[in-house]
């Protein structure tokens, strides 16, 4: 069976959004009295949340999409990487034992470190950004990327659908891509069937959040988005993959810096985010979440429009106009409303 038409056939990929969704909804729903448990997020100064919340839902997500993108796969002859597979599971058990009893920070990143690198030294030696590089420097830093990845959606999931603001539009325009033929079918099924666990999540992440995604979903995301990302680059669109996570990668990456100049423990928990400071300066979650879910939409239809147009100059044009539209939005997070 060829896995594009007929794949597709098979089992529709609007099917396989609702079925992820239908299966992440159901597994939150009946984790909650657990997480409730044995998971409670008590709110401390840097907290988003203001009453004790479960979190750890994230296993409904991570397993929803593994299901649902696997047995998509075997039914389209497709075939996923079983690195990728066995490295989200590991980074998801990493999460989950954070999220219960506070991992060190050095095992921490020693375990994710391991997580990325068997997905990034297992891809086909063909697959290539940057080909002047040696592979193995190019590799070397593909892995030190992806551990900041990884890390830059954990520190960015702490207000309420946040992290679904971000993950369905990038993971909807990386379907969208499949289907226009620019991206893999693996990493197309991995990006739909993610993007409906996160739908079948959010009613229940929605302010005021009743559950939260905690590290075991967090950090695990972050690598199969990280991942998919990659597989978009090594098909020659380094461009819209810089696109697609461009707001994530601005505030995580400038507030890391910035606290890094002030020498203060950045591996630790805080509220200097440009969207956690906005709700310091007067926007409500639903503001935010808003602002930020309607930019990524603007952000992903800038990425397909440089795949499509395959033209160098549109490519330029673009990138300028989504670090303008970051950095308005950054500008306002920072600045108290209405000043």
């Amino acid at each position: 069976m060829s896995p594009s038409t007929d794949a597709l056939a098979a089992m529709p990929s609007l099917l396989a959004v609702a079925i992820a969704a239908l299966m992440s909804a159901l597994i939150t729903w009946t984790s909650r009295p657990l997480l409730q448990r044995y998971a409670l997020a008590r709110p401390n100064a840097r907290s988003s949340h203001r009453i004790p919340t479960p979190q750890g839902a994230g296993i409904a997500v991570i397993a929803a999409t593994l299901i649902v993108a696997l047995l998509w796969a075997i039914v389209a002859n497709v075939a996923i990487p079983p690195a990728l597979v066995g490295a989200t599971i590991l980074i998801a058990l990493v999460g989950f034992a954070d999220d219960i009893v506070s991992l060190p920070v050095l095992l921490r990143l020693v375990l994710q470190a391991a997580a990325v690198g068997a997905v990034v030294f297992t891809a086909p030696e063909t697959a290539r950004i940057v080909p002047a590089l040696p592979l193995a420097l190019e590799r070397g830093l593909i892995l030190l990327a992806g551990v900041w990845f990884v890390n830059l959606v954990n520190f960015m999931d702490g207000l309420d659908l946040m992290t679904a603001a971000e993950v369905v539009p990038v993971t909807a325009a990386l379907l969208l891509l499949g289907w226009l033929g620019e991206l893999p079918w693996p990493a197309a099924l991995i990006a739909t069937a993610l993007c409906g666990a996160m739908l079948g999540f959010a009613p229940f992440n929605r302010p005021v959040a009743k559950v939260f995604l905690g590290d075991v979903g967090s950090l695990p995301i972050g690598l199969l988005l990280g991942w998919c990302l990659l597989e978009l680059a090594f098909r020659g669109q380094p461009a819209a993959a810089l696109l697609l996570p461009a707001y994530y990668l601005a505030d995580s990456t400038i507030t890391l810096f910035r606290r890094i100049a002030r020498r203060e423990p950045f591996w630790s928990a805080h509220r200097s985010h440009f969207y956690q400071r906005a709700t310091d300066n007067g926007f409500t979650v639903p503001q935010v979440i808003g602002e930020v879910f309607l930019l990524n939409l603007a952000l992903a239809g800038l990425a397909i429009l440089t795949i499509r147009a395959a033209a160098p100059a549109i490519t330029v044009v673009a990138l300028v106009a989504g670090a303008i539209a970051v950095g308005i939005a950054l500008r306002r997070f920072s600045r108290p409303q209405g000043s």
